[in-house]
């Protein structure tokens, strides 16, 4: 059974649908690699913000470019796939570039958070697109030590002294 995972069109339409019924549709974006208990509880708190989220994923190829060639851990379809069974989202589309910019300017959401780790730069970026059309950027604080990266390296720590064992 193959994840739904929304084209950019199918989303436009779903967004512009959702706006003209007077709902309030919110956005994320992340890698959400190895999901732990930070990405559950920044999902949840965006989706408390209106009445549908959608999670623009990145893509494999764009993982790559910010992370190195050793991420993802997970596949895009299996990242999606988990996703896509959580409450807290109602829909997920992949983007392959750096940044969600295009993808943002594209849906035009209502609100688009941030949680975790950013770049400042990128929020700036990304708060000035929203405010062009009167869109609100929010950055949702996250609970410190929840990353994937920190939960990568705490299991190569665990199994270090036994590399041949799981």
């Amino acid at each position: 059974m193959g994840v739904i995972v929304n084209s950019r069109e199918e989303l436009k339409r779903i967004v512009d649908s959702l706006k003209s019924q007077g709902k309030t549709v919110v956005t994320t974006n992340g890698v959400f690699d190895i999901l732990h208990v930070g990405h559950l509880r920044i999902l949840k708190k965006a989706r408390e913000l209106g009445d549908a989220l959608i999670v623009l994923l990145n893509s494999d190829s764009s993982v790559k470019q910010f992370k190195g060639d050793k991420r993802p851990i997970h596949p895009e379809q299996e990242r999606a796939e988990i996703l896509s069974h959580l409450n807290s989202v109602d829909y997920i589309t992949l983007f392959s570039e750096d940044t969600p910019l295009n993808l943002l300017k594209f849906l035009q959401p209502d609100i688009h958070t941030k949680g975790g780790t950013f770049i400042s730069e990128r929020i700036k970026e990304e708060k000035e697109l929203l405010e062009s059309w009167g869109g609100q950027f929010k950055t949702l604080e996250l609970e410190e030590g929840y990353s994937s990266t920190n939960v990568i390296q705490k299991v190569l720590e665990v199994y270090s002294d036994q590399p041949n064992k799981p």
